[in-house]
């Protein structure tokens, strides 16, 4: 069994999806382990440390000659893996709604595709699901940025010469990453407040330390424990609170998204003019489409004295740490369902099903069929 990465094309991309532990864990199970050279340069990886783990570093040509799976943070396109053996299993993140195409060329290049956004959220694959582990650092990131962009202090500070008031911070949405937006804004000392559209949310900010913001009889919570879409009354019932809550912020973090669409948009022009001069929105979301109408990607906008900011791919701007944990989660996945006498992993139906995108030559996962 020959696992292997890559090194990440993707522009402004800083990750590696293997790192010198999971090669060390992959090659304690008996396989062979190679790597790109360069491909953990961008996350503070030297080659060196591929070398000790005992994984052999080459060119991509020879690294993927026989590869049984190949790993990635951004699927490769499928000029690259030319190499790889008939059959050969990619887990990467495919994007499988918005990119089809690619995942069409990986049915034709007889590949097996497994779309690491597409685990369940069950028990059992938490430690597999690296959309929660990259959601995470994303939402620590998104406040650090805004804080930094907001230019005055976060905790109240009482001196000599006055007191500073406390920053305000409203997080919009209360997923992975909108929790540990709450929770750092707090440790800075801010006072939080969140909302949501799945009311089950409100005792996980109170537990963070925020103040929970819900529009009365409010409630959208979908499939897979994420939010979803709201009716025209919804909305309206909603974008009533939060024209009515934000004019009193200095910072709003935007997280909201929907598995398969375009973000939804939560905050308009008009909301936004009703803000201090200096607050600071970050948009989780931007590179969806945006949560915030003028958000744009890697860009600071000024619309009535407010900072619109947001990046294009939030994780990357901590490469080191997303890295470990995106490498732990494909090794997680990996060696769940390693079978000793094949040599190599064997999945079950319940996790296989939800995360193959591709096989024999034919695009079979249901959620790209419906």
């Amino acid at each position: 069994m020959r696992i292997v990465a890559l090194r990440e094309r993707a522009a402004g991309e800083t990750r590696v999806a293997l790192t010198p532990e999971t090669a060390k864990k992959f090659i304690a199970l008996g396989a062979k382990v190679a790597v790109e050279a360069g491909a953990g340069a961008r996350a503070a990886i030297p080659d060196a440390a591929y070398e000790e783990a005992g994984a052999s570093v080459g060119t991509a040509e020879a690294v993927l000659k026989g590869a049984d799976i190949v790993l990635g943070v951004q699927a490769p396109d499928v000029d690259l893996l030319g190499g790889a053996k008939p059959g050969a299993w990619v887990a990467a993140t495919f994007d499988p709604f918005q990119q089809r195409d690619r995942v069409e060329a990986y049915a034709a290049a007889g590949l097996e595709a497994l779309s690491m956004e597409f685990m369940p959220r069950i028990t059992r694959a938490q430690s597999m699901d690296v959309l929660s582990s990259q959601a995470n650092l994303a939402g620590y990131k998104a406040v650090i940025a805004a804080a930094d962009q907001y230019g005055r202090a976060f905790p109240m500070m009482m001196t000599a010469a006055g007191t500073v008031q406390a920053a305000r911070c409203f997080v919009m949405g209360v997923g992975v990453a909108g929790l540990q937006a709450i929770a750092t804004a707090r440790r800075l000392g801010a006072q939080v407040s969140a909302t949501d559209v799945r009311p089950e949310t409100a005792e996980q900010i109170k537990s963070l330390g925020g103040k929970p913001v819900f529009a009365e009889g409010l409630e959208a919570s979908g499939d897979g424990g994420y939010a979803a879409e709201l009716s025209d009354e919804q909305k309206a019932a909603q974008a009533e609170l939060v024209s009515g809550h934000i004019a009193k912020q200095d910072i709003v973090i935007t997280t909201a998204l929907i598995p398969g669409r375009a973000a939804p948009r939560l905050v308009s022009d008009d909301q936004i003019a009703t803000m201090k001069p200096g607050s600071v929105i970050f948009d989780l979301a931007v590179a969806q489409g945006g949560n915030v109408e003028g958000s744009k990607p890697d860009e600071v906008v000024e619309r009535h004295g407010v900072s619109i900011m947001g990046f294009s791919n939030t994780p990357a701007t901590l490469g080191p740490d997303a890295s470990a944990l995106f490498a732990r989660n494909l090794y997680n996945f990996l060696s769940a369902f390693w079978d000793e006498d094949a040599g190599r992993p064997v999945l079950d139906e319940e996790i296989g099903d939800a995360v193959r995108l591709t096989h024999g030559g034919k695009v079979v996962n249901e959620r790209l069929l419906r």
